[in-house]
């Protein structure tokens, strides 16, 4: 087992999550992909087998092709899922993905654009990691400050390494580097009683949060994303970050068109929000078409497909003529 990739749903992420199997086979990905997740499978992965073989009770797989496998783990924890990658990623390591060289993980709301083989070499640079829409944060940013005191109280060294603020939506680690996720899992665990627990997120329970809590001036407003980017500057070995170009915030060579906020390209009426000024974007475009040509997965009908691209189409015209202020 070399790279092995691994992701995290519930409810209609299960459609981000067959955009981002199909965007990485485009891509030439081979191996192995394990999707954890919570509620029911969607229907498309009906042919999915039990599959105990790998320890995880529960466990099914998709055997897509004899190069390409999905793996369905259900979870049982009642952590915001937002909050439980550096333990999924771990338990993966010591169990079904223990002879793995390289994990990464990827939000089920991502799309692979770049070849695989790129993508793959990036943790031989340090961890690797995208830079967020909301950075900079620069050395005595209050956000920064406030983390390298509070984190010092729980044993934590923050060291500033430069001004990118990572998104919390990727990461990629060589095995030289997997130890990064014991030191991100301890710092969310050392900031879960500041903010009423791991279960809490901004996705979720965001409003029983206290006021000073939350949104962009709150030290822990992005939960999982601020004690990643916390967890950077613990860390003592080489980071690996590329521009917000990457997951496609600004122009330029993007790798993973991450579709951020909401609604997703999956639940979004294009042609309506057109006429509010907000015409179809670059991510949707990738989403949509990781559904078109010689692709493993389809959980639409190719109506559906062809319906959604001659909405954008549309909703592309319209924009032209209606511009949100």
């Amino acid at each position: 087992m070399s790279s092995v990739i691994c992701t995290l749903f519930e409810g209609n992420y299960h459609y981000g999550v067959a955009a981002l199997v199909n965007s990485l086979f485009k891509q030439g990905f081979k191996g192995e992909i394990f999707a954890g997740y919570k509620g029911s499978l969607p229907d498309w992965a009906n042919n999915a087998v039990n599959d105990n073989s790998d320890n995880w009770a529960g466990c099914s797989t998709l055997r897509i092709f004899d190069d390409l496998l999905l793996h369905f783990l259900p979870l049982e924890t009642d952590y915001h899922l937002t909050n439980y990658k550096p333990d999924f990623m771990l338990r993966l390591l010591n169990g079904p993905a223990r002879n793995a060289k390289s994990i990464f993980y990827f939000d089920p709301d991502i799309v692979i654009t770049a070849p695989w083989n790129f993508i793959n070499n990036w943790p031989n640079c340090g961890v690797a990691v995208c830079e967020d829409v909301n950075s900079p944060f620069p050395e005595f940013h209050p956000h920064r400050v406030f983390w390298r005191k509070f984190f010092e109280e729980a044993g934590f060294k923050l060291q500033f390494k430069e001004a990118f603020y990572a998104n919390g939506g990727f990461i990629g680690l060589s095995e030289n580097d997997f130890e990064f996720l014991n030191t991100w899992k301890l710092v969310q665990e050392s900031m879960a009683p500041y903010i009423g627990g791991l279960s809490r997120s901004i996705f979720k329970s965001y409003q029983a949060l206290d006021p000073d809590m939350q949104g962009p001036f709150a030290p822990f407003g992005r939960t999982d994303q601020d004690a990643l980017n916390a967890a950077l500057e613990a860390w003592d070995k080489q980071v690996s970050m590329i521009g917000k170009e990457a997951m496609g915030f600004k122009s330029g060579g993007a790798i993973m068109p991450h579709a951020l906020g909401s609604p997703k390209p999956w639940t979004k009426k294009y042609i309506s929000r057109a006429f509010k000024g907000r015409s179809p974007n670059y991510t949707d475009k990738m989403f949509w078409t990781s559904f078109i040509g010689n692709i493993p997965l389809k959980p639409y009908g190719g109506l559906v497909i062809k319906r959604k691209h001659f909405e954008m189409s549309v909703a592309k015209f319209v924009g032209r003529f209606y511009k949100s202020n």
